[in-house]
């Protein structure tokens, strides 16, 4: 079973850094590629561009939590919610 996971594509796990504007500010997020698969994938089921998706969820993490955030990983898990709901054929807003 893991030579399922061990013989991936590389490019699945390079990483990628992509800039753009988060408040106003410009700022560079970098993940793994099938990272930024998912998040296009997550623009696309709610019919919008992928800088808006993320400067959304930026905005309602950021109104929620005190404090310094790892965006990063808050993009990466928001990912794993995605497809955990869309494996269990819910859809909707990855703030869930």
């Amino acid at each position: 079973m893991c030579s399922i996971y061990s013989r991936q594509d590389p490019d699945r796990y390079a990483l990628t850094t992509r800039s753009l504007r988060l408040e106003g500010y410009s700022t560079s997020i970098r993940l793994e590629n099938a990272f930024w698969e998912v998040l296009e994938r997550m623009a696309a089921s709610e019919g919008r561009a992928l800088s808006d998706l993320i400067a959304e969820l930026h905005r309602e993490v950021e109104s929620r939590r005190e404090g310094p955030m790892n965006f990063s990983s808050i993009l990466r898990a928001s990912c794993l919610i995605f497809l955990e709901n869309h494996d269990q054929g819910r859809s909707g807003s990855v703030a869930a």
